[in-house]
């Protein structure tokens, strides 16, 4: 999945964006290149949502970014994430991309490569 969380009173989804990447990837050393326009949302599936209590669903919004030449990821954070990460095509994105999460991924996806963005 890519790095994800939430956003804390008073902060930007921009910010947000900055603090989870360092949070979960130990670098929040990125240049946006593109955000999606609107706020979307998925559904968890029965059994994680039974996990995820009182929770459905997450609501997102999705940023386009390259890491800085000086960036390196650190996945061993304050509070680890992640146990592994590997750079994938975007085409390859969707067979290693939780199922209830692709339709979502594949609008963000369309939307950045309609842009030009991709």
């Amino acid at each position: 999945q890519f790095p994800q969380g939430g956003i804390d009173e008073g902060e930007s989804s921009e910010e947000a964006l900055f603090r989870e990447l360092k949070e979960e990837i130990g670098t929040e050393l990125v240049s946006i290149i593109a955000e999606y326009p609107e706020w979307l949302k998925y559904d968890f599936p029965p059994h994680i949502a039974q996990k995820m209590a009182p929770f459905s669903g997450q609501k997102q919004k999705y940023y386009l970014v390259q890491l800085q030449p000086s960036a390196t990821i650190n996945l061993e954070t304050e509070h680890p994430e992640f146990k592994q990460y590997r750079f994938v095509s975007v085409d390859e994105l969707f067979e290693c991309t939780a199922h209830f999460k692709k339709n979502v991924y594949q609008e963000v996806i369309s939307h950045f490569r309609a842009k030009g963005y991709l």
